[in-house]
This record gives structure tokens, sequence and C-alpha cells, in this order.
């Protein structure tokens, strides 16, 4: 089970405040639980881990195996939490230099999370000789940058392919029963996976959003909702000791004494889009009503010769959330050197975990010692298991947290701002006003 390390901010923290706090976290979590706050109509995401139908996994894996060994890469097409949990899981259990997943399968690329003509360009010169495919993620259908996608690529592959060809290339996820992406999978025959209607999409990845990109990928999603389940046993409790809500009010407690920013850090390349899932997750969670934690990422050690001297000695308004993680079975050893000219003989017989080791734990006493607070959650390894109790503790503790900010976790009314602005720049009937 995930283990969480509060060791280093509990100096920064009175026990009378905690103890408030904890008081503020576990009426949140009897919210949560009864369904009956802001939002409370989307809290399926809380049981996908024992509810997930035996159907889905089935049809997950009966797509992955249709496609694999005659597709050479799948595009996922989504933006936001239509693809970010799927992005981060694939490049978590991905060989670091490996262009496909594993067993065969296709290699997975993505398309929809922008509006840049130089890479729709790239990817198309990319897919010209290649057998593609498409899974095709949005609720709607008609969020601009996913659909633009979808209509480029599709058109290309009815040119090269055919009709009939193309359908068999096309999986679509979407809402169960409305919907311009439903509509168009029901007029031209899609095989087509449902998002429940009361899960959102930052809290989707243990719907077939992430589930059947894992799965097209050749990984285990068996595993990754086994620890999601086991990560909910843990977290389901309504105790003082419960790492969810231990975590949303540490984290609650620095807001209110002025930490504004969080910051989370790994340090293993691996989890580098674990941060990009993490910043969605809590700012369209809790940036609302002029309140909220900036989520902030940073790649350490990479990041400690760029920004490692404003966190040391900057302004003061940051804390950090650091995720680690055991090394593979596989270890690498500092070798002995004929000539010692770099000085690192003394580093002889250490592995590299050993090092990254302990540059965490010499950052962190930096850090803190520079008034910088620092809250560290341990997974054994990255894997599929260790993965999906992550990503379950994270949508828990984020629900919780929001519902102490005294916001709504599951709606984002200021997104359709910058929307509206772009329809009526496009001339899109109806936003001409």
């Amino acid at each position: 089970m995930l283990k969480l390390h509060t060791e280093m901010i509990e100096p920064f923290i009175g026990p009378e405040d905690f103890k408030t706090a904890m008081g503020s976290a576990l009426n949140a979590y009897d919210t949560l639980l009864s369904g009956k706050g802001p939002g409370g109509n989307m809290t399926g995401w809380l049981d996908l881990p024992v509810n997930t139908p035996e159907r889905l996994i089935k049809d997950c894996r009966r797509i992955a195996s249709r496609w694999q060994g005659t597709l050479d890469v799948v595009v996922v097409i989504g933006i936001g939490g239509s693809f970010l949990g799927a992005k981060c899981a694939l490049e978590a259990f991905s060989h670091s230099f490996a262009s496909a997943g594993e067993r065969n399968s296709p290699h997975i690329v993505y398309a929809g999370y922008s509006l840049s003509e130089d890479y729709m360009s790239d990817l198309l010169g990319y897919l010209k000789k290649k057998s593609y495919g498409l899974i095709v993620i949005s609720k709607s259908g008609t969020t601009l940058e996913p659909a633009l996608a979808f209509r480029i690529l599709r058109m290309d592959m009815l040119k090269r392919f055919g009709a009939e060809d193309t359908r068999r290339r096309i999986v679509t996820v979407t809402d169960e029963s409305n919907g311009a992406l439903r509509a168009m999978s029901e007029k031209y025959g899609y095989t087509s996976l449902s998002v429940p209607s009361n899960v959102g999409g930052r809290y989707s990845v243990l719907t077939a959003v992430g589930l059947l990109p894992i799965a097209v990928a050749g990984f285990d999603i068996e595993s990754f909702l086994g620890g999601a389940r086991e990560a909910r046993e843990n977290i389901m409790r309504r105790d003082e000791n419960n790492p969810a809500l231990v975590y949303a009010s540490l984290r609650n407690l620095m807001y209110s004494v002025g930490k504004k920013i969080e910051v989370f850090v790994n340090y293993h390349p691996k989890l580098k889009y674990l941060g990009e899932w993490l910043k969605q997750l809590f700012a369209e969670s809790e940036g609302k009503q002029l309140k909220g934690l900036f989520p902030a990422t940073l790649d350490f050690t990479t990041d400690l010769h760029s920004v490692g001297q404003y966190i040391q000695d900057g302004e003061r308004t940051m804390f950090e959330t650091s995720i680690l993680a055991g090394s593979k079975e596989v270890e690498v050893f500092v070798p002995k050197s004929t000539d010692n000219l770099d000085g690192l003989d003394y580093l002889v017989g250490k592995t590299l975990e050993d090092i990254n080791y302990m540059a965490e734990k010499g950052t962190r006493i930096a850090h803190t010692s520079g008034n910088v607070p620092n809250i560290y959650i341990e997974m054994e390894k990255i894997d599929e298991w260790n993965m999906g109790q992550l990503f379950y503790f994270f949508e828990f503790s984020c629900a919780i947290s929001a519902y102490m900010l005294g916001v709504n976790p599951f709606d984002q009314p200021a997104v359709d701002v910058y929307k509206n602005n772009l329809y009526r720049l496009l001339g899109r009937p109806g936003y001409t006003e």
C-alpha cells in the first residue's frame, strides 16, 4: 500500500490546527460519501474499482486482441481528462526507449489536445506509411480540439482504407446515450464503449477512458483496477489515520498559512506525466471562487539544476508533495574507473537508485530547512497495481480537499469562458453576438 510520510511537514503546523483541519476533512468525507454535496451526482468514480463491469474488461481485451499484430499505430484522440490519465499510465508502464507497448502491441500516439498545425502535419506524415487505428475519447464529441483531430484523421482513413475498413479501425469512448460522438458511432457502426454519466473527465482514468488505451498498449488492466481496489479499501475508513484525509488536511493547512503553490515532484522520468494529470485534477477541482492552491510540477533531480535556486531561496509561497517509487529488480551499479579523474570512486558499488534516494533525502532536508515544507508519498514500484493505487488516492484526496475549501470538486464553469470567446472569433453559429 502507498505510504504517506508527514514528518517533514509536521514542524510547520500546530497540533491544534491539525486537529481542526482533520475535523473539517471528516465532515468533507461525510459530504462526499453521502452524495449530497455540490456535484454529488458526479461521484460514480468512487465505486469504479469494485463496480467495473466484467463486460468492459472483456471488450477492452477483445479490441486489444483484434488490433494486436495488425496495426502499427493507434492514435488516442482526447484532451484534458480524456487523455491525460491514459498518457500518464502508459508513460509509467512503458520501456523508456520503446516506441510501442508490450507484446507486439501498437505504438500509442496522441492527438486532439492542441490546435498546432505543425503537430498535425507531422502526425499525418508519420502515419502516411503506417497501418493505424483511432480511439476517440469525448463525452460530447464537439469539443473543438479532439473533434477537429477526429475529422482530419477520419477523412485521411477514408481516403486510404475505404469506409468498411475505416469502420473497423475506429473505437469511440463517449456518453452512454447522448452527444455527437454517440450519434456518429451509431450512424457509422463504430465499436463504442461508454463513459458513465456520473463520472467526470478528470476522474475517469478507471473507466474505458483509461482502460482501453492501457489494454491496447498491452498492459494489465485487471492489475490496474486491483491496485485501485486496494486503495479504496484503505481510504474508505472514516478515521484520523486515513492517509487521504491526512493529506487533504495538510495541504489545506498549508494554504491557510500562505503556502499558495503546491509543487508536485517526481524523481523518475516515467512519472513526468503524473504531474500533468495532477495539475488538471487539482486545478479544475479546486480553482474556483478565487480560491485554491496552484498546482505546479517539477522533475528532480533535473529541475534542481534550473529552478532549484528559486525553491531554496526565492519567495516562500510553496510546499512540495513528492512521489517516490522503488526501482525495478535490475540494478545499475557504479563501476570502478582506471583513473578516478572524475573523483567518483567513493560511489563504487552503489546503485543509481541508492544515489537517487540520497538525492531525494538531501533535497528534502535542504528545502525544509529553507522553509519549504515537504510531504512525500512512497509506492513500492512503478507498475499497474501501484499506479492504480496512486490514481485513486489522489482522486479521493482531491475531492475531500475541494469540499474542505467549500467548492464543488466536479464542475469547471470557468472553462467555457475561453471557449465562448474562441467560438465567437471563429464565427460559430450562435456565438456571433
